[in-house]
Order: structure tokens, then sequence, then C-alpha cells
């Protein structure tokens, strides 16, 4: 994507139908400048992609997602803005980050006020499995503060950008670097058993969850994994989703599309990619990736031939 100079109504909408994004603003004409200044995007492999924005905020407006994301990270340089997910509502300042895991059906809500100069640096983690990232179980927002000295060189790396190939392998550290301190920590032990499930059924369900991650390619039925976890059809259904918060499918399915993620960046064409992930039809395999990840799956193989 071009450097955008000017974020008008026009532009939003633009924006909007490339990243799955539905803008709200007071403006009905198409021309009139929302906000000024610059906005460009950096796609690293694998699986991550950075949004600078630098602008003046004319006129208060809010963003609102419409698509599945695996994690979404937000750093403000400077100014601030407000977020809502939810109940939940957060004012991040210079120096703050958000980090949030959003669907359709818990979508992420940012509202950026009007002020002289609002600079951020957003992170889209489109697929978890290049870098062995964790996957969240539910949809969550939580504030947190990355170090001083990474905050600084964030500031320093933006205000004077390397032009040749060191740039995208510096942006790509300091991403990798930005997860490892944003990301949620993984959840203490509870010392008692999920209500309703078994030490021995827990073992059971984490195993299959673990081999339906590692092995998502694999034709699975849910008699056969009911057998394999000595459980009933009903029962495993019940269980995994009071444990994982999702159904059984459901997990298959994401896990699918990740590898799929994966395949794109190696060089797979989407013919290839879909037939691997089950689907007949290149023209599901699309849907259902667009829909999971906001950008069409011959995107993420174009952008993987140019690197």
């Amino acid at each position: 994507m071009p450097t955008i100079t000017s974020l008008t109504p026009s532009t939003l909408s633009q924006l909007g139908h490339q990243f799955g994004i539905d803008y709200l603003h007071a403006y009905q004409g198409h021309d009139h400048p929302i906000a000024l200044g610059s906005v460009s995007d950096l796609p690293l492999p694998p699986g991550l992609h950075i949004t600078l924005s630098d602008l003046e905020v004319r006129q208060r407006y809010a963003s609102r997602s419409t698509q599945t994301v695996p994690w979404f990270l937000s750093i403000v340089l400077e100014g601030w803005i407000d977020i809502a997910q939810g109940q939940k509502r957060l004012t991040i300042g210079a120096g703050q980050g958000l980090c949030a895991h959003f669907t359709p059906q818990a979508p992420l809500i940012v509202e950026q006020p009007a002020q002289p100069r609002l600079r951020t640096l957003n992170i889209a983690v489109l697929a978890t499995i290049p870098n062995a990232l964790p996957s969240a179980q539910a949809p969550q927002l939580h504030a947190w503060a990355p170090p001083s000295t990474l905050f600084a060189q964030l500031r320093a790396t933006c205000e004077a950008p390397l032009d040749d190939w060191r740039h995208s392998l510096v942006w790509q550290g300091l991403a990798l670097q930005l997860l490892g301190h944003g990301l949620p920590a993984p959840p203490a032990r509870e010392g008692k058993p999920a209500r309703g499930i078994k030490a021995r059924e827990r073992e059971q369900l984490a195993q299959l969850h673990a081999e339906l991650r590692n092995n998502p390619m694999t034709d699975y039925c849910l008699s056969g994994l009911a057998r394999r976890a000595a459980m009933s059809s009903s029962s495993l259904r019940q269980k995994f989703s009071a444990l994982y918060g999702c159904s059984i499918f459901d997990h298959l399915r994401h896990c699918r599309l990740q590898q799929a993620y994966s395949h794109l960046e190696k060089g797979y064409s989407v013919q290839q990619t879909a037939h691997a992930c089950g689907y007949r039809h290149a023209t599901n395999f699309t849907t259902a990736f667009k829909r999971h990840f906001g950008v069409a799956p011959t995107e993420v193989s174009s952008r993987a031939r140019t690197h």
C-alpha cells in the first residue's frame, strides 16, 4: 500500500475494504480531510504486518474491526486513543500499548480523538504458527507498556528509517520484541480440575487439542476423535467446548487456516493450499481465508513472491 497523506471518507472506505474495518465519522462528503499526515504499512514475513501512522487528527473518528485477527498490538508514540471491546474501556497514551484478540462477534473499537499529533505503531499477527506464537482461546483486550529502552528505539527508528535492505530486518526484530513483551502470559494452572471434567479427560482433551494443532491437514472425523479420547461423540463435543471455549472443528478450522497461511508464504499456489486444507473448491477456501485473516490468499502469495 502506498503512503497515504490524507484520511478522507473515501480513503477510509478503501482502507476498511482492504483490512476488514468499518470506519465511523461525522462527514458525508468523500474528500473532506478527517486527518492529515502519513499512513504507511510494511508486510513482514512470516505472518506479521506493521502499520505506521503520523497524523494531525482534525475530526474525531473511530474504527470497528469486522474480521478475526489472532493478535493485534498497538503502541502509541505520541497522543492518545480510546479503546473498547464489549464492556471494557481503555485510554492509551504515549509510551503505552494495547494487545487484543478480536472476532466479528467481539470487535475492537478504536477512537482517535481530534489532536495536533497522533503517532501509532500497529502490529497485526495474521498467523501464529510461523513464529510459534500462542493462540488466543477467547476475545480479550489488555493494556501494557513496552520497556523504556525498546520504546526509545521505536521512536528513533520511526524518525530515521533505514532506506535499504536492513529496513525490513530491523522492523521484524522490533515487532518480535514487542510481541514478546505485549502478548499475555499463559494462564497459571489451576489446582482444581474444570467442573465436570476429570483430570484424565483433561489430559486426553489436551492431547487431541495438540494433535489437531500439530497435524491440521489430517482427515479427522468426530467418531474417530471420540474413540481416541475414550468418550462418546456428544461428550467430546461438550467437554472440548467447555475446556477450550470453541468447538473441536472450529479449532481444527483455525489450525488449518493458520497452516494455509504458512503454505502460501512458502510459495504454494492458492489451489494447492486449498486442497491441502481439505477444500474442494478454491473459491470456498478464499472466502474462509479472507473472513479469518482479513486479506485474500492471493495477497499473501504475491507478497511471498516479492520477498
